[in-house]
């Protein structure tokens, strides 16, 4: 893999990380909670784990069959549309903790995991994506340039989210009021990510 490629793949692999999406949403909502570490490295484990999927060559095979990328599809609309119905009812709060949320470290990184590994735009991204900058004429077999590929997508999505998460603990952290209704809003934007994936996926 030759400098020119890696930098190519860090460009493209950060102009997705800075669009907004269901991981920018979590990032925001955890910021106001004071849990913008746990949350992130649950974002980032999930980041990880499509990695390995698709260097393992899974990746191929669960997109070779129709039924079970449905399944996976439902499964994490479902999960965001729960996460954005609990933002939509209640709120975070800058430094609160809610009852109904997460109070733990296990449990933010659990709900990160889940809203990046079991979104499939994560999944077919990455199945779009790293075979095509891995060379087969290098001297590292392909699988490894996928993992390294990988880890530079997860240090670009560790910063951008981090910046996101403390930008609105702190931005935030005295406006009540705007933490509220940026936690609807981002409640909100999960519900229609949920919506358009499977949209997209039964079009």
């Amino acid at each position: 893999m030759t400098i020119s490629a890696l930098a190519s793949f860090w460009a493209l692999s950060m102009l997705f990380v800075i669009i907004p999406g269901a991981d920018w949403a979590y990032a925001i909502s955890c910021g106001m909670r004071r849990a913008v570490i746990p949350a992130v490295s649950g974002l980032l484990l999930g980041h990880f784990a499509a990695t390995v999927v698709v260097a393992a060559g899974v990746g191929a095979l669960l997109t070779g069959a129709p039924g079970a990328m449905n399944v996976f599809s439902i499964v994490g609309a479902a999960y965001l549309a729960w996460l954005g119905g609990q933002l939509l009812i209640a709120p975070p709060t800058p430094g609160a903790i809610d009852a109904q949320w997460a109070v733990t470290w296990v449990d933010w990184v659990a709900k990160g995991f889940c809203v990046s590994g079991l979104n499939p735009k994560v999944f077919l991204l990455f199945l779009a994506l790293l075979p095509q900058f891995a060379e087969t004429s290098a001297n590292w077999p392909v699988p490894a340039q996928i993992l390294a590929l990988g880890a530079v997508h997860i240090i670009n999505c560790g910063v951008v989210y981090l910046l996101v998460g403390y930008g609105s603990q702190a931005v935030l952290r005295s406006r009540p009021r705007a933490a509220r209704l940026i936690g609807r809003l981002s409640g909100g934007a999960m519900i229609a990510i949920a919506i358009v994936l499977v949209a997209e996926r039964f079009a």
